[in-house]
């Protein structure tokens, strides 16, 4: 297995709409390991196919519960059912939010308690997963990815000021800048 480079910001591939899974074979299960990989050793808790530059559609998740038991798969080709998000501002606290494609930075973005999400896994078996809570938000997170949106991009306007200021001095404005989680650095 290996380590992919995470895409930042200003890679084209992250503000596109990823194209359906068609074939499945054994580069597509390859590319699946590698993304296990690349996530558990960002660490992070899902990583979607254009963040590692690949402009398809399906991600990956890893969560453990307070109780540790382990929750854990891919979802090719996903459909997303929500609840409408709670009206209101999101809490710092409990809204918080980060992404491995805006590395170092969490913000407070209000999701949907409950999801379902259906698809298929990399043998194409059928995958429907019902989530509340965190898990409905790491759901909600990488599936925007493959729809070309980023969680800064839902954030309240009284964020933007901020996130332009980030952009600008990390350089983040155009293409050409990923990080290796197996070297903890910036590229680009």
């Amino acid at each position: 297995m290996t380590v992919l480079p995470i895409r930042i910001h200003g890679e084209p591939v992250l503000h596109e709409k990823a194209a359906p899974v068609t074939e499945f074979d054994e580069r597509l299960r390859t590319l699946v390991a590698d993304m296990f990989e690349t996530m558990d050793a960002a660490p992070g808790v899902g990583l979607a196919a254009p963040q590692v530059g690949v402009g398809q559609r399906l991600f990956v998740y890893s969560y453990r519960n307070d109780d540790g038991a382990p929750w854990r798969g891919v979802v090719i080709n996903p459909s997303l059912c929500m609840t409408p998000p709670p009206a209101g501002p999101a809490d710092e606290d409990e809204d918080s939010e980060g992404c491995l494609s805006f590395p170092g930075e969490r913000f407070p973005l209000r999701r949907s308690e409950n999801v379902v999400v259906t698809g298929v896994d990399s043998e194409e078996r059928p995958v429907r997963i019902e989530a509340d809570g965190w898990r409905a938000r790491i759901l909600q997170h990488e599936y925007d990815h493959l729809d070309g949106t980023l969680y800064i991009d839902r954030l309240d306007s009284a964020f933007d000021r901020v996130l332009l200021r980030i952009v600008k001095k990390r350089g983040w404005t155009g293409p050409g800048n990923s990080w290796n989680p197996m070297d903890e650095r910036l590229e680009g």
